[in-house]
C-alpha cells in the first residue's frame, strides 16, 4: 500500500497539491500549523495510488511518496 507523508510544520497551504490528485485525496486541514497556514493531509490512505503528482508539483518539498 502507498504511503504519503505530509511534513505539516513545513507546509504552507499552497493548495497545489490538492489541485493534482487523481483520486481527490489531498485535503487542508482545518487546524493551522506552528507557522499559521492550513497544512495539507490525506483523507484516506487507502484510496492513494502513489502517483506522487502532489510531491512533483509542492513548491516546499513537504511531501514524500512510498510505494
Amino acid at each position: 500500500m502507498a504511503k504519503v507523508t505530509f511534513n505539516e510544520e513545513r507546509c504552507k497551504g499552497c493548495e497545489l497539491c490538492t489541485l493534482v490528485c487523481p483520486v481527490k485525496i489531498v485535503i487542508m486541514h482545518k487546524k493551522f500549523n506552528k507557522r499559521g497556514f492550513n497544512p495539507a493531509g490525506v483523507s484516506d490512505m487507502s484510496k492513494c495510488i502513489a502517483c506522487a503528482a502532489c510531491a512533483r508539483i509542492c513548491p516546499d518539498v513537504v511531501i514524500s511518496v512510498e510505494k
